[in-house]
């Protein structure tokens, strides 16, 4: 999300006042010196990341036109051939207008719908940000490079450190765009990024979420985050108490999934002297807060014999793989990509995440639910 809302902040606005009808969009894009012929693409990914191709046109006379009907606005991107990069902009109802910058793509005008004239608001807001950041690349490319080179952990943490203050500016702009400015789809993408920060503030990105107009709450996106908000307020009131048909002592049911890499990993073939079932999501943040306890874990036990197999309930195949790269999560992991609809949640009638089964090596279970320093000394007691 973050190179996504990055790519979004350089787009600025033409404002249009063209009427066009309920439920429909046109797209008109013009540039200088844009070749005839050319094929532009409009695009959108799927819950996958994969990209869907919507529509294709061809430039004619330095210009070209998108018409089409939508169901709810979502973020869409232009592609035209020749070019390495995308224009990312907000498919809604009404004119939309595209000024294309053919040698610097990224600096591509985007306007005429209030979405997309709110993203020019927002860009402009954040171009100091931008600037400063830009600064400290130029200053300190050198000395990243040679951190890198070196494994210089101390210089590599101090630059990081630096470089999160810029972060930290960009999310209170974010913040005031989505409290001032509750019919901005964009909005929905600030929350959505909110929520995959394990540190930010659950009761706060609620409220934000609950003050959007409900036009947004009702798409795609929107029925996508109260699923992950109910699903993280569940979490944070699981106890060990909690009642579900896999309980401590029964045989714990086999299921198979995909893995990152489309490989097809069961729970059979993955069991250890002592077996992990942990079920999280990216967006999960007890999820994430309690990983670095669990690679802790599995960097002590596993050649002990603990096995580890994650199983996600995310929807976008991109950001589960950006958090087990991020998280440094190292053992197994597979997901069907359903969200609460998974059915190996289902199976073991798991409404909270994180959700942990514990298995012994005939895979009865043996403690579940358990976490941080309960969950270690469990592990410990048996991998003496």
């Amino acid at each position: 999300m973050k190179k996504l809302i990055l790519s979004l902040l350089a787009v600025g606005a033409i404002v249009s006042c063209n009427k066009v009808g309920n439920n429909e969009y046109v797209i008109e894009g013009n540039g200088n010196g844009l070749k005839d012929g050319l094929n532009v693409y409009l695009q959108q990914q799927d819950s996958t990341g994969a990209v869907v191709y919507l529509d294709t046109v061809q430039i004619a006379k330095g210009k070209f036109t998108f018409e089409g009907k939508l169901i709810e606005p979502t973020l869409s991107f232009i592609e035209i051939d020749s070019s390495n990069n995308k224009i990312p902009f907000i498919l809604e109802e009404g004119k939309i207008t595209i000024a294309v910058n053919k040698d610097t793509i990224y600096k591509s005008i985007v306007g005429g719908t209030y979405s997309n004239e709110q993203l020019v608001i927002y860009a402009k807001s954040t171009e100091k940000i931008q600037e400063k950041i830009r600064k400290f690349q130029e200053t300190n490319m050198s000395k990243i490079q040679t951190a890198q080179m070196t494994n210089d952990t101390v210089t590599m943490n101090a630059l990081t450190k630096e470089y999160q203050v810029f972060q930290n500016e960009f999310k209170d702009v974010s913040l005031k765009h989505v409290e001032d400015h509750p019919k901005s789809y964009i909005s929905l993408l600030f929350i959505r990024q909110f929520l995959n920060d394990p540190s930010f503030d659950l009761a706060r990105a609620t409220k934000m979420y609950e003050n959007l107009d409900p036009v947004l709450k009702n798409t795609k996106e929107g029925k996508s985050i109260k699923k992950d908000l109910d699903g993280v307020k569940t979490a944070e009131k699981k106890n060990d108490s909690s009642a579900t048909a896999v309980e401590v002592g029964t045989v714990a049911p086999d299921f198979s999934a995909l893995s990152p890499e489309g490989k097809e990993i069961s729970l059979k073939n993955s069991m250890g002297k002592l077996s992990l079932i942990d079920f999280w999501a990216s967006w999960c943040g007890p999820c994430r807060k309690e990983n670095p306890n669990v690679v802790a874990l599995y960097k002590d036990f596993h050649a002990k014999g603990l096995n580890i197999i994650g199983v996600s309930l995310d929807e976008k195949a991109d950001k589960w793989k950006e958090a087990i790269a991020k998280d440094q999560l190292t053992w197994t992991h597979i997901s069907n990509l359903k969200s609460w609809e998974d059915p190996i949640a289902k199976r073991y009638f798991v409404d909270g995440i994180p959700a942990t089964f514990l298995l012994d090596e005939k895979g009865v279970v043996i403690a579940r639910d358990l976490r941080g320093d309960a969950l270690r000394a469990k592990v410990a007691s048996i991998l003496k």
